[in-house]
């Protein structure tokens, strides 16, 4: 009896631990590239792959940069539609001369239909906030592959906010900041692994175990 509850709090545990599942894909950070220092020249000390200017900008341009993506990303769609209908019909039937006296003169049925049929959807989200990603990837036009992550616990919990994308370095505004919304390919995600709550694992694991008592 022991050892059972010992393996149900276990699993409980452990479902409650497990990483959500992630809309990006791939590692979420890249260090910088080794700099090949090529074969060295006598009694020279310039180097084409590892120089770099004193005065030129820190913009972000090789694998391993840090970039700030700031988030700010707000979407609305609304869809409506409605139909109507209307169908009606008549008949007239004369009644021959021995049954007149009795159905009169003539019988009449009609019928109509009438329908109406209205769908209203609204949808709205809102995500703003800030993450560190590093370029992963250098793209032959210039263009950078970005990815980042940011894992926050709180109580038993912890929050996971991921972010992928392409990011044109016109783009980049000084402190390497670029807005969410300039992002190509953007991938943005809010998660989070607490998805037990306290009070209803309390009652499911409560439940289980008076299952099992023989009274």
């Amino acid at each position: 009896m022991k050892t059972l509850s010992f393996l149900v709090c276990a699993l409980a545990l452990a479902g409650c631990a497990a990483t959500p599942t992630s809309i990006v894909k791939g590692p979420t950070s890249a260090r910088p590239m080794l700099a090949d220092a090529g074969t060295p020249t006598e009694g020279a000390i310039y180097n084409a792959n590892t120089f770099r200017p004193m005065f030129e900008d820190r913009r972000a341009r090789h694998i391993g940069d840090i970039l700030t993506i700031n988030i700010v990303e707000k979407t609305a769609a609304n869809k409506s539609g409605a139909s109507t209908g209307n169908k009606s019909g008549s008949v007239n039937l004369g009644v021959p001369g021995p049954l007149q006296g009795r159905l009169g003169a003539n019988l009449a049925t009609s019928s109509g239909t009438k329908y109406a049929d209205g769908d209203t959807q609204t949808a709205s989200n809102a995500f703003t906030g800030t993450i560190g990603v590093t370029v992963s990837e250098v793209l032959t036009n210039g263009n950078l592959i970005v990815v980042g992550e940011k894992q926050v616990a709180m109580d038993k919990g912890v929050e996971f906010i991921r972010f992928s994308g392409m990011v044109n370095p016109d783009s980049i505004q000084p402190g390497n900041i670029v807005q969410s919304t300039l992002v190509a390919d953007a991938r943005v995600e809010y998660r989070t692994n607490s998805q037990i709550d306290r009070a209803e694992m309390t009652s499911m694991m409560s439940r289980f175990f008076q299952s099992l008592l023989p009274f």
